[in-house]
């Protein structure tokens, strides 16, 4: 077995009251327009077992899709400037906080949504509650990647915004019927993990697969490990 075990991560997982394993698959350094089918073919399909599931990090994905805005046809505007410095930084990198990230939220959601969410992330933050600004601007907003700090992860995410995925569950569809078992498409960090789409032979829930991810196996940094095979372990939970 090929697959990998990023540094601080554990293959190993109790959830939905069962063990499962988390095996990362390292890939090339996809580029955009690069078809999906052959990279999944090359790397996935040798590992798979009856009864896997396959996790594909969303960024492959859009890459795939070309989904892309690049860091020169973006100008950020007075409200991405100003808003971009009141957003918290996190381990997860820079986000919304910088100013040419804010500014294709904003091209992407729309200014008043991210003046909306801006709000409503400061008064949550009053109380304690965090992530309110990528809930009020939404999943797909939340999903943008790219257009990192340079020195950041892969010297290219500094060119360019990546968008999220367009029509996931049709994609996470068409894995699953060229691989045999169920796919789906995940946006992980290690503070957070959403699952975009799902094919329709899908076992488990979203929540229960973002539950069975939520340590974000694939890792934060340069890992390359963009696939990730869910498998049931054979041992028991022990009471």
């Amino acid at each position: 077995m090929k697959y990998n075990v990023n540094p601080g991560k554990k293959p190993a997982i109790v959830a939905c009251g069962k063990i499962f394993l988390r095996l990362p698959l390292r890939t090339h350094f996809v580029k955009i327009g690069e078809a999906l089918p052959p990279v999944l073919e090359q790397y996935a399909r040798p590992q798979l077992q009856p009864g896997d599931i396959l996790c594909v990090c969303e960024k492959i994905v859009a890459l795939s899709q070309r989904r892309v805005v690049y860091r020169k046809d973006i100008r950020p505007g007075f409200w991405a400037k100003l808003l971009s410095r009141c957003v918290h930084q996190t381990s997860a990198g820079v986000g919304a906080g910088e100013p040419y990230k804010m500014q294709l939220f904003i091209m992407e959601c729309g200014l008043w949504k991210v003046l909306l969410a801006a709000v409503c992330s400061a008064f949550t933050k009053l109380f304690g509650i965090k992530g309110a600004f990528y809930r009020v601007c939404g999943r797909d907003a939340a999903a943008i990647d790219g257009l990192a700090d340079r020195g950041v992860s892969f010297a290219e995410y500094y060119n360019y915004g990546i968008l999220a995925p367009a029509q996931p569950d049709q994609v996470c569809r068409q894995m699953a019927e060229q691989l045999g078992v169920p796919c789906a498409i995940m946006d992980a960090c290690d503070l957070n993990v959403e699952i975009l789409g799902v094919s329709p032979n899908m076992p488990y829930t979203a929540d229960q697969l973002a539950e069975i991810l939520r340590d974000n196996p694939a890792g934060q940094s340069d890992f390359q490990t963009p696939l990730v095979i869910v498998r049931l372990s054979e041992e028991k939970i022990e009471n």
